[in-house]
């Protein structure tokens, strides 16, 4: 087991692989023009002294009479950039991805993408087998870094990067403790390391319908699911989510599950759907090719029992018998982004890596988490810490 010592600079309580490899050379990231800081960082770094992470498992804890707004600013000034592969390519992964679709002589096929994101992997040392959904969430916020710049002036603090898992955990503990998701949340995600943690989602069967959707966050307006009473669930959600749905920001989640009809077949219903999101018009920034579209979406998070991963876009592809057929476009914590970005670049095998279609789609249930455009205020977010969740069934 990882043996634990306090950073020599903040006092900070942290397994030593992580203080050696990344924690310690952050202090010394800064520019040193940036004097004028000091005085509040010293004020942070005082209450960051409160801050620590008990081995192995154990999550950040201040003392309870700290205001909300300190702890907030201590977060702040504590945090550190998750280290990840940098793509070095104007436009990252997805630019590498849409040139291959260019280059694809098949005229039969329209391809949509989202904008940049950098892909995180999960790793060996610190969260292979547990941490899929941390770096899901990592890659839609580095999206959101890149693209929205009303939500990078406020995400994570302004700091213009995404932070390490850990301090993800405080931000959604942060979030927990300003009534953000039910408390029952807490009980199954109250510690990082060995936990699988995705955005407050959780599959159940039967027999955990209504727990289920208890712990449903604002962002999961989509289930796509089987063998389920759906008349119970809309029930839940109608009693819980009545008028949730009028204070979200753009929000689309009943016009887009009212277009497709229930007697659609299997997985294709999550398929149309997704290609929907990614089809709105008016979202539409550039063309690059009469095939190959750019759009403002934001990627989606994409879960299933076991894994998660994240849909960056959907090809639409008519075959020769006139049938049409979509595939799913995904960055997956499981795979290497080196191999993803040689792959690419070679046009050689990314197929595999990426394109998924509706026969690999073989889990019964799939939850998708989307994101609005806009930042939610007064009203408008109070409203969002209540269910918000739309359930289809096939």
């Amino acid at each position: 087991m990882d043996s634990s010592v306090n950073c020599p600079f903040c006092h900070l309580t942290l397994p030593s692989s992580q203080l050696q490899s990344r924690h310690a050379n952050s202090h010394f990231d800064e520019d040193d023009g940036l004097a004028e800081k000091d005085e509040q960082l010293a004020r942070d770094l005082e209450l960051a002294q409160q801050l620590s992470i008990q081995p192995p498992s154990s999550t950040f804890t201040l003392q309870e009479n700290n205001t909300m707004d300190e702890k907030i600013s201590c977060l702040i000034a504590l945090q550190y950039r998750s280290s990840f592969y940098h793509v070095k390519s104007p436009g990252g992964l997805i630019s590498l991805l849409s040139n291959c679709f260019e280059l694809d002589a098949d005229t039969n096929t329209t391809v949509l993408l989202s904008g940049y994101v950098d892909h995180f992997q999960s790793l060996a040392s610190e969260d292979a087998g547990w941490g899929c959904g941390w770096r899901n969430i990592q890659m839609l916020s580095s999206h959101l870094l890149s693209h929205r710049h009303d939500a990078s002036e406020l995400l994570f603090g302004g700091s213009g990067f995404v932070p390490d898992i850990p301090f993800l955990q405080r931000w959604l503990e942060i979030a927990w403790e300003k009534d953000f998701g039910p408390k029952e949340l807490q009980s199954f995600f109250l510690s990082v390391p060995g936990t699988s943690l995705t955005p407050p989602v959780v599959t159940a069967n039967a027999s955990d319908k209504r727990k289920a959707f208890q712990v449903y966050g604002p962002m999961d307006r989509y289930l796509v699911g089987r063998n389920s009473d759906v008349s119970q669930l809309d029930s839940i959600v109608n009693d819980q989510s009545q008028s949730s749905t009028n204070y979200v920001a753009g929000g689309s989640d009943q016009s887009m599950a009212n277009r497709f009809p229930r007697k659609k077949e299997g997985h294709q219903v999550l398929l149309d759907w997704v290609w929907n999101y990614f089809s709105e018009e008016s979202l539409t920034t550039s063309v690059q090719n009469r095939h190959v579209v750019i759009t403002n979406r934001v990627p989606l998070y994409f879960q299933h029992d076991g894994h998660s991963r994240t849909i960056v876009g959907i090809q639409f592809r008519r075959q020769q018998n006139g049938v049409p057929q979509h595939n799913l476009l995904i960055l997956d914590p499981a795979h290497r982004t080196v191999a993803l970005e040689r792959s690419l670049r070679e046009n050689a095998g990314w197929k595999k890596l990426i394109k998924r279609g509706a026969h690999t789609l073989k889990k019964p249930q799939y939850q998708l988490c989307y994101i609005d455009p806009g930042i939610a205020i007064g009203e408008e977010m109070e409203q969002l810490k209540k269910i918000d969740s739309v359930f289809i069934e096939f």
